[in-house]
C-alpha cells in the first residue's frame, strides 16, 4: 500500500529504534531527563530561540502557547482555515477559555491588513486581542510558504500593537528547505514557534515548543496540568534528535510532491494548482472525491478526502519516486474508467 494520507505515518528509522533503546533516562518533570535537556537545547539553539519545551504533539504545542501567551476573555486572530482553528477540538475555547477571531485569507492574503482589521482597540465591549498566530508552512493552503518578509512585517506590526505572535511551524523546516535558507530566517520573526518531529523528520512521538525563558517557564506547568509530564521521556525525545539531523532529506519529499502534481495535473478531469505546490502536499480537485479516494485505495493507495471535490496527497519519507511514478499510472487509469 502505498499510503499519501499524510506525513505523520513515517516510521522511526533503525538509527532511532537503537537511540530510543540506549537512551540515558530520567525524571524529565524534575528536568532530570538528560536525553530530553539535550533535545530542548538543541531545538532551541536551531529556531534561535532562549528556550525550548518537549511536548506529546503539534496540538498541545500550540494549545500551551496560547495558554501561556493569553488570558481568560482574550481575543486570538488566527486564519479561518488554519490548523489552530479547524484540526484542534476548539481547544482554545476549551482550555484557554479564549475567543478566536477568525479571518478569511490571513494566511494567503494582505495578512498585514487583515490583522489591522481584525485588532480590536481598547473598549469596555470587546475582548482583547492578545495574540495572532500564523501557519507556515500552511497545510490548508496546500502546504504553501510564507515568505520570510511577509513574517517579518506581521511581526513588526504585532509588535506596534503590544500583541504576541505565536507561529504553528509544524513544517517550518519543509519552508526553510524550500528556500534553501536558515529556518532561523522564518522563526526569528514570532515570539514563539512549535515545530513537529513526527511529520517528515520522522520521529515516532513529539514536537517542540520554543521562546524566551519566561515564556517556556509558564509553557512547562501549563504542559503538566495537561497531562504532558511525560516523566523518562528519554526515550522518545532520542529519536526527535536523531530526526533533527535528517532536515535536508525533505527536499526529496518536496521533488516528489512535484513530479506527483504535474504527473496528476496532467490527467483529464484532474485539476492542480502548480503554484501552490510549494513543499510536500498536492492538493487536486476531482468531480467526487469520496468515489475516487476509494478507487485509489482498492489498486493500493491512499489518500484523504478533505472536501466534496478536493483530494490532498502528501508525501514522505516513506514514498519514494517509484511510488509516485505508479500513483500517476493508477490515477490515469482510474479518470479513464470514468
Amino acid at each position: 500500500m502505498i499510503d499519501l494520507r499524510s506525513d505523520t505515518i513515517t516510521k522511526p528509522t533503525q538509527e532511532m529504534r537503537e537511540a530510543m533503546a540506549q537512551a540515558i533516562v530520567g525524571d524529565d518533570v524534575y528536568g532530570e531527563d538528560p536525553t530530553v535537556n539535550e533535545l530542548e537545547k538543541t531545538a532551541a539553539e536551531l529556531v534561535g530561540k532562549e528556550s525550548a519545551l518537549f511536548v506529546a504533539s503539534g496540538t498541545m504545542g500550540n494549545q500551551v502557547a496560547i495558554l501561556s501567551h493569553t488570558e481568560r476573555g482574550d481575543e486570538v486572530i488566527v486564519d479561518t482555515a488554519a490548523h489552530i482553528a479547524k484540526y484542534e477540538v476548539g481547544a482554545p475555547a476549551m482550555f484557554a477559555g479564549v475567543q478566536l477571531r477568525l479571518v478569511d485569507d490571513l494566511l494567503l492574503g494582505n495578512t498585514i491588513d487583515k490583522i489591522k482589521k481584525a485588532y480590536r482597540e481598547e473598549n469596555i465591549h470587546f475582548p482583547v486581542t492578545r495574540l495572532v498566530c500564523l501557519e507556515n508552512t500552511f497545510n490548508s493552503g496546500g502546504g504553501t510558504i510564507m515568505p520570510a518578509e511577509k513574517m517579518r512585517e506581521a511581526y513588526q506590526l504585532a509588535k506596534d500593537l503590544n500583541l504576541k505572535l505565536h507561529l504553528d511551524g509544524a513544517r517550518i523546516f519543509n519552508a526553510a528547505v524550500a528556500c534553501q535558507c536558515d529556518v532561523k530566517e522564518f522563526t526569528k520573526y514570532c515570539d514563539s514557534v512549535m515545530f513537529c518531529l513526527s511529520k517528515g523528520l520522522g520521529a515516532p512521538v513529539g514536537s517542540i515548543l520554543a521562546g524566551d525563558k519566561e515564556f517556556i517557564k509558564k509553557a512547562r506547568k501549563y504542559r503538566k496540568a495537561m497531562g504532558g509530564g511525560m516523566r523518562q521521556a528519554g526515550i522518545l525525545a532520542a529519536a526527535g534528535l536523531i530526526a533533527l539531523k535528517s532536515i535536508d532529506r525533505l527536499a526529496e519529499d518536496h521533488s516528489n510532491a512535484r513530479l506527483l502534481a504535474e504527473g496528476l495535473s496532467q490527467i483529464k478531469g484532474i485539476k492542480v494548482d502548480l503554484e501552490r505546490v510549494q513543499t510536500n502536499m498536492v492538493y487536486v480537485e476531482v468531480d467526487n472525491a469520496a468515489a475516487f479516494v476509494a478507487e485509489l485505495e482498492k489498486n493500493g493507495v491512499k489518500a484523504n478526502a478533505i472536501a466534496a471535490n478536493a483530494v490532498r496527497f502528501v508525501t514522505s519519507r516513506e514514498v519514494t519516486r517509484e511510488d509516485v511514478e505508479k500513483v500517476i499510472q493508477i490515477a490515469s487509469r482510474i479518470a479513464g474508467n470514468k
